[in-house]
């Protein structure tokens, strides 16, 4: 199964709890900021995302949406 996520850019606080929790380290940490001032999190299409859900699970800002495909 496929999956992808979209990240909504001006929730996302930077705290990295997705990108741990992702096992195919198909999230990383982007080099722009938010809004907020925040570094946010951003998705990598390459890397075989599975649609898990563990990213959206952990987010405390409820920032991430999971597609399975």
């Amino acid at each position: 199964m496929e999956g992808q996520i979209q990240i909504d850019r001006e929730r996302c606080k930077g705290c990295l709890f997705c990108i741990d929790a992702c096992a195919k380290k198909s999230i990383s940490l982007s080099d722009e900021l938010n809004l907020k001032g925040y570094f946010v999190a951003s998705f990598n299409a390459g890397n075989g995302c599975n649609g898990c859900g563990n990213c959206a699970l952990m987010c405390p800002e409820v920032a991430i949406e999971v597609q399975r495909l």
